[in-house]
């Protein structure tokens, strides 16, 4: 596929996906991957807005480029460090959460092919109501954070 094939298929899937986030009930912004070496898991970190008259119920994430994803909290217990799942979060109407760092976050298991520094992944985010909602996310380095 020559570079010009590439960047008009890059740039209508870009356009679909923004037309999808025109639907949504929410807004999904500053999306990135912590990228680690090896097979050690990533983390998927961004800004959930609720831009509904009612509450929107995130269930999960899928992506072609991991086997498996989960919703974990990052919490502090007694002055030890741990993270619980987290099945369902619950964004109320004109609220934001955020995943970041120590806070709520992916956990982006069992990756399928090499990514590098700068890549795209697309991550699709599952709705309580049935909506799923693909977003691109850039890996970064942990020192960026």
């Amino acid at each position: 596929m020559g570079l010009i094939n590439l960047r008009l298929l890059c740039g209508l899937l870009l356009l679909i996906l923004s037309a999808a986030a025109a639907a949504a009930d929410f807004k999904v912004t500053d999306t990135r991957l912590r990228l680690l070496p090896g097979d050690l898991p990533a983390a998927g970190y961004f800004k959930l807005s609720n831009i509904s008259g009612g509450p929107v119920s995130l269930v999960g994430a899928e992506s072609p480029a991991f086997g498996h994803i989960t919703m974990h909290k990052s919490i502090q217990d007694n002055g030890v460090a741990r993270m619980e799942p987290v099945p369902r979060l619950e964004v109320a109407p004109g609220t934001s959460v955020e995943f970041s760092p120590g806070g709520y976050h992916l956990m982006l298991m069992k990756r399928q092919s090499p990514i590098d520094l700068g890549d795209e992944v697309t991550v699709t985010l599952v709705f309580a109501d049935g909506q799923r909602f693909p977003i691109i996310f850039e890996a970064v380095s942990p020192a960026s954070l």
